[in-house]
């Protein structure tokens, strides 16, 4: 599960901006995965509580906002949104696609006292 890994490195971000930003608590975490990203977002929601335990961010809430997988299309030269790889243009039909977006896991924003 790769959902563990990513909230071990977002632990590991909130500890180093506490450090930089003097906040003692995280309340709210505001994360942004794409679409394409390949996250589970359950797992990432269980993984978050389980890593966070015992840590400046325990009973934070992970609130998380969902980013469109976004593609060029070649054939048509149009952005175009996409739910997985590999689909076809929504507007063409095309399979020449370029995905331009909705691979990214960013934190957005933090709640900290």
């Amino acid at each position: 599960m790769h959902e563990m890994t990513l909230c071990e490195s977002i632990l590991q971000i909130l500890e180093s901006e506490a450090g930089k930003q003097g906040f003692s608590r995280v309340k709210t975490v505001w994360l942004e995965i794409g679409e394409l990203s390949s996250v589970e977002i359950d797992a990432m929601r269980f993984s978050y509580e389980v890593v966070t335990r015992d840590s400046l961010a325990d009973g934070s809430t992970l609130e998380i906002i969902r980013v469109p997988g976004t593609a060029w299309c070649m054939q048509c030269a149009r952005s175009v949104n996409i739910k997985q790889r590999f689909d076809a243009c929504p507007d063409c039909g095309s399979y020449q696609l370029q995905v331009t977006g909705g691979e990214e896991m960013r934190i957005k924003e933090l709640e900290v006292e």
